[in-house]
């Protein structure tokens, strides 16, 4: 199969990263539950792309375990900020040029700071999201700390 040229596959190929493509038949609302129950893979390494935004409506991307939420408490108070709320798929659409169900945070239309759920780190591999629905790519996780060099956070739940 064909691997689809989106911004985040053209990232990982100008930086020559090691990556293999997976395809899902994506579901609205299916989740990283559904990609990996589809690809037979943990759950927990599918790794969710999330935008957020602060009070002062400043975007951020935070990279959690597909079964874990975000304590956006937590987040807040790591970042120092009064609250941080999730972006509408509007919104998120423009800060990174994916729509919501396909966003990587390979490749954003806007250099975005990134965090990263530390444990991550910890997994042999990891399936994030490659640019389009229904599109993952297993990867290292030292790919992401090479290309994205993410702050390291403690905010999982669940």
């Amino acid at each position: 199969m064909d691997i689809p040229v989106t911004t985040a596959i053209r990232v990982l190929r100008a930086a020559k990263a090691e990556f293999e493509p997976y395809f899902y038949d994506y579901q609205e609302h299916g989740g990283t539950e559904r990609a990996a129950q589809e690809l037979h893979i943990p759950e927990h390494q599918t790794i969710k792309t999330i935008v957020l935004e602060t009070d002062d409506k400043k975007p951020l991307i935070v990279l959690m375990h597909g079964d874990r939420e975000i304590s956006l408490k937590q987040l807040a108070r790591s970042l120092q900020v009064k609250t941080i709320t999730p972006c509408s798929p509007e919104t998120a659409n423009r800060h990174t040029g994916y729509v919501v169900g396909g966003t990587s945070p390979f490749g954003t239309r806007k250099a975005l700071p990134i965090y990263a759920e530390s444990t991550i780190f910890d997994l042999p591999e990891l399936y994030i999201n490659g640019g389009k629905r229904g599109f993952l790519v297993k990867l290292k996780p030292t790919v992401l700390e090479t290309l994205l060099s993410p702050k390291r956070v403690a905010v999982a739940i669940g």
